[in-house]
């Protein structure tokens, strides 16, 4: 089968949950023998020089690349205030990227065209002028609930207003989208009862982020090492800011006090300044790392204090894969169907975290254990080939005959 691949931003390096989603689905529809385009935004925010592409990138039928200047800026966000549509949206509207869309509708035929993100929604009217094509859109997140959590945990009133205002336009935004899609697929069944409670009651298919668990060699050897704390994760997105700061200032001191010895390594892409300058006893904090699977393996616990998002965490599936103990929060395992103190560990408060860290200190041979049933947990179910083959029999199906009931 044919499929035509959009995405807000190019889905290399994989130093982000989006990325790590789009190249191992992508890949493993490569191996089910389908052929896939890929029609990327170059963003201004995430650039990257295709030129640069391993060899292991080969996956895709042809690559299209379009610069889009998505930055954040002043005046427009000012006025958008004064304006019904979201902003967040605006932001993604091109039109070299819609010329380059209708170039390829015009010269291809495909099978299916999939959509990663909302973002990409307000070329649905051109897919819809120039191909007969099903429109899939795969759903990360339930974007506007991101924005709605961080609300709730900012300080100033005003921070809280505006991201409230933000948060409802792009609520409207993503509800209204949602009689637009011949499929939706939901990253998680939370997030498909979430969009079905909002009125989606169109084709439906959960399809979770998958990996190759070829790509993942954990290291057992981290076990027998003295504990230490790994987080690791794309710094320049809020919810991931938010709570790596409200787990220093509010988790680390007890953690620290109780725990003399442990050690909390962070790394992340585009760490910001503040973080560079932190002088706190046995915080290592090192930006951006070449390879993130061998820093997660070098620690024997990666701790995802998230309190705010949605969708699913890669980092976390990747953790896992690796045989690492993770601890995290209720919302970073939402859409991971792993248990406390069997897969993983779970914190919701600096006591539980206290707590937490205590179990790990008096369990030794445990830890290895729980890691073991993390990996297995992920060869089971979230395995990209199983993944992606669910996908091609659903659009198969589809395409066969354009009314079928889904389940």
């Amino acid at each position: 089968m044919r499929v035509l691949q959009l995405c807000k931003k190019f889905p290399y390096p994989l130093k982000d949950g989006e990325s790590l989603a789009v190249f191992h689905l992508s890949k493993a529809l490569n191996e089910l023998d389908c052929s896939v385009t890929l029609l990327a935004m170059n963003t201004s925010k995430h650039p990257y020089d295709v030129k640069n592409l391993p060899d292991h990138f080969d996956h895709y039928e042809s690559i299209h690349t379009v610069p889009v200047d998505n930055r954040l800026k002043v005046m427009p966000a000012f006025f958008n205030l004064f304006s019904s549509k979201s902003y967040h949206i605006s932001r993604y509207i091109s039109s070299d990227f819609e010329s380059k869309l209708i170039q390829l509708l015009k010269d291809q035929s495909f099978d299916w065209i999939q959509l990663e993100t909302l973002y990409l929604a307000p070329y649905i009217p051109v897919i819809r002028k120039y191909s007969k094509a099903p429109i899939v859109m795969r759903a990360h997140n339930v974007e506007h609930e991101i924005w709605e959590r961080l609300a709730r945990h900012i300080g100033p009133f005003w921070k809280r207003w505006y991201l409230h205002h933000l948060a409802g336009k792009l609520k409207a935004y993503e509800v209204g989208q949602l009689g637009n899609y011949d499929l939706l697929l939901p990253i998680t069944q939370r997030d498909a009862q979430h969009f079905q409670s909002l009125g989606y009651d169109g084709k439906l298919l959960v399809l979770p982020i998958g990996l190759d668990m070829q790509h993942y060699q954990g290291n057992p050897g981290s076990f027998q090492q003295p504990l230490s704390l790994g987080y690791i994760g794309s710094l320049d997105w809020i919810p991931n800011v938010e709570g790596l700061d409200w787990f220093l200032r509010e988790v680390w001191t007890s953690l620290s006090q109780s725990f003399p010895s442990i050690e909390l390594h962070i790394a992340g892409r585009n760490t910001p300044a503040w973080l560079h300058r932190l002088n706190w006893k046995n915080v290592f904090v090192h930006g951006e790392v070449p390879d993130a699977a061998e820093f997660i393996n070098n620690h024997s616990i990666l701790v995802v204090p998230l309190l705010s998002g949605s969708g699913m965490r890669a980092k976390i599936l990747e953790g896992m894969a690796l045989g690492k103990v993770v601890l995290s929060t209720s919302i970073g395992l939402e859409g991971i169907d792993a248990r406390d103190r069997t897969e993983v560990l779970v914190a919701n408060t600096p006591e539980q975290f206290v707590k937490a860290l205590e179990f790990c200190f008096l369990q030794n041979g445990a830890l290895q254990r729980i890691g073991q049933r993390a990996k297995e947990l992920i060869a089971t179910q979230y395995d990209n080939r199983k993944v992606a083959r669910k996908l091609v029999e659903t659009c198969a199906k589809m395409v066969a005959s354009p009314n079928p009931t889904l389940s």
